[in-house]
């Protein structure tokens, strides 16, 4: 069946290609330019509107309650445990990740041997599987800060994670300020501390929160690494040192055990429906903070 599917596929784009080609005149750059950005849009609808319908069906109110029995397969703890984790994450990485780029971009040369063991350092570190960030975390945090499964020991692990994430988007975003903003700012006898702060930043602003914004989609979706030092209670979030899970992990462990596929799906369909409100309200943030009096 897959393979007749395949073929009729394949057959469908040819012969757009050809009909575009012909009939309208494009150019094959123009044309595969445009079809294949309608087959990204259309795989990501169908993939949303897929766990959407699925968890749709199978969603019920009681899913939502802060208490987690067998009967109510709740997942309330587990959004409260999953914006905890967001947050605190956030809050961690993104200070460090900003003004480690600052420092990279506007206070060091690009030849300097430091600058280029920072940058091998972040491009490291973004390499490395999740699991093995797990696997540090739970004998870092864990067993030798003696944090055990715990919401702190999940956040500083991801926290890690999203870092390198943070720094390439914050040192992108200051690059592409063009240096006649700069010199304009010290021509009017600003200092570098103000014109940083003051001139630099608000035009960044929108490429450091892509940035932010793609860490929180990192944390959100992450289940290796919170596996092994968030863990997989399904109690509520009393305090950071007693274990939880997010989202993903709960859907993760519905759809592991065979029992609770449907609740699986309307996890994956609120954990969609997250995302987007997170999205939109970061880019109603960075539209708002880019705004340059």
């Amino acid at each position: 069946m897959v393979k007749y599917v395949t073929i009729a596929i394949l057959l469908i784009i040819i012969a757009t290609v050809s009909f575009l080609h012909h009939a309208k005149g494009l150019s094959f750059y123009r044309i595969f330019t445009r079809l294949f950005s309608g087959m990204t849009f259309a795989v990501l609808v169908f993939i949303v509107l897929f766990v959407v319908l699925k968890g749709a069906m199978s969603f019920r109110p009681e899913m939502l309650s802060f208490k987690y029995t067998t009967e109510n397969v709740s997942m309330g703890p587990a959004i409260v445990t999953t914006l905890l984790t967001v947050l605190l994450a956030i809050l961690f990485a993104s200070p460090i990740g900003i003004f480690t780029a600052i420092f990279l971009v506007e206070y060091t040369d690009v030849e300097n041997k430091l600058v280029k063991a920072i940058r091998l350092a972040t491009e490291t570190l973004a390499g490395i599987p999740s699991i093995v960030y797990g696997l540090f975390g739970m004998l870092f945090f864990g067993l030798k800060l003696k944090l055990g499964f715990s919401v702190i020991s999940g956040v500083l692990t991801v926290s890690i994670m999203i870092l390198p994430i943070i720094m390439r988007a914050t040192e992108e975003a200051l690059k592409s300020v063009h240096p006649s903003v700069r010199q304009g700012s010290f021509a009017l006898g600003a200092g570098k501390l103000r014109t940083i702060f003051k001139v630099v930043l608000p035009i960044a602003i929108p490429g450091i929160l892509s940035g932010i914004i793609l860490s929180v989609g990192r944390v959100v979706g992450e289940t290796a690494a919170l596996m092994y030092t968030l863990g997989t209670s399904t109690s509520m979030p009393t305090s950071l040192n007693v274990s939880s899970r997010t989202l993903a992990l709960h859907m993760y462990v519905l759809s592991s055990e065979g029992k609770h596929v449907g609740e699986a799906y309307a996890t994956g369909m609120v954990l969609l429906i997250l995302v987007l409100i997170i999205n939109w309200s970061s880019t109603k943030l960075a539209n708002k903070l880019s705004e340059v009096e």
